[in-house]
């Protein structure tokens, strides 16, 4: 047996790329026994459930590997889920890979309607927020799902009829809050792996690119461009770093002011690397479309820009 003071959540990020990368190599149905055969759909889970029982300062290295290989599977709800729902044997067939979870990140159960599940149509099962505040797990086998294509032609959205849907297990409202906490920090850190990926990838192609006898990057103006890309991104990534530690006074620090900043982030880098390879981005040899699709959709689901109006709202409003 190991401690946290054992490991490194650096470490989970480099053993996690190996494991990311064998899964998107295989059927969307062989993924899940790949990533939980690595341990990485348990590794916020409750031991007794078999999972590894550690923070989300573990869970997020594995996100920004994910981000970066732009995996396009449940992974972040998973680990959510699994650790929500403590050692029930609902969380052992997740940390396992018997079943796949996503969440939902809006509408209610009350309201009949969900939405912004990522890649509901590889799950089994959808975590739906609750009007009391808790949230509910929800069999999708019990649900009407309509795709929605208009972000994503390849990997749409879903819009959830909840009418008539099996509940699962309920959770309550302080664990769902440290779900949404939780979740806060890995789409931030999923995006600043997207973003960061991109960055890399840019100026490995602008070095390579030669125009009028000298490399892209020997100009000015591109060096410029990428130098406050990577501020920008640099910028983000400490930030959701800064989120992990407690303030001067001890108190757990607020989530989404570094959520919108990785998203508003990640959206620029990503379409300034699009840019700077000229339109590739959108081609099969440099995709880097897919990347800047799921940040947008990311995005759409806390509202579009919302998220950051509101962040200044409240701090007007505490003070």
């Amino acid at each position: 047996m190991t401690t946290d003071q054992d490991l490194r959540p650096e470490e989970f990020g480099q053993a996690a790329a190996a494991v990311i990368a064998d899964a998107k190599a295989r059927p969307a149905s062989e993924a899940a026994q790949v990533l939980a055969g690595g341990g990485l759909c348990g590794v916020s889970a409750v031991e007794d459930a078999g999972g590894l029982g550690l923070s989300v300062d573990y869970a997020l290295p594995i996100l920004v590997e994910a981000g970066k290989l732009q995996l396009q599977w449940p992974l972040l709800e998973t680990i959510l889920v699994a650790k929500v729902l403590g050692n029930s044997a609902l969380a052992a067939q997740l940390c396992s890979g018997e079943r796949v979870a996503t969440w939902a990140l809006q509408g209610s159960l009350e309201a009949g309607v969900a939405g912004h599940a990522r890649h509901v149509e590889l799950a089994d099962w959808v975590l739906v927020s609750k009007a009391s505040g808790g949230a509910a797990l929800i069999d999708l086998k019990s649900v009407r799902l309509t795709l929605d294509a208009a972000l994503d032609p390849d990997f749409p959205q879903s819009w959830i009829d909840l009418e008539g849907a099996k509940v699962l297990a309920e959770v309550d409202t302080a664990a769902f809050s440290e779900l949404r906490r939780n979740g806060d920090i890995l789409i931030a850190g999923l995006v600043n792996g997207a973003a960061e990926s991109a960055l890399n990838a840019t100026a490995t192609y602008l070095s390579g690119r030669v125009q009028f006898g000298r490399p892209l990057t020997a100009k000015q103006a591109v060096r410029h461009q990428l130098a406050k890309m990577r501020l920008l991104q640099e910028a983000a990534s400490a930030s959701i770093q800064r989120v992990l530690s407690a303030n001067e006074q001890g108190d757990s620090r607020p989530t989404r002011p570094a959520l919108a900043n990785a998203l508003s982030t990640a959206a620029f880098v990503l379409e300034k690397s699009i840019h700077l390879h000229g339109g590739m981005g959108f081609t099969w040899e440099v995709p880097l479309h897919y990347s800047l699709r799921e940040v947008r959709k990311l995005d759409a689901a806390f509202g579009s820009g919302q998220l950051a109006a509101q962040i200044g709202a409240d701090f007007i409003e505490s003070v």
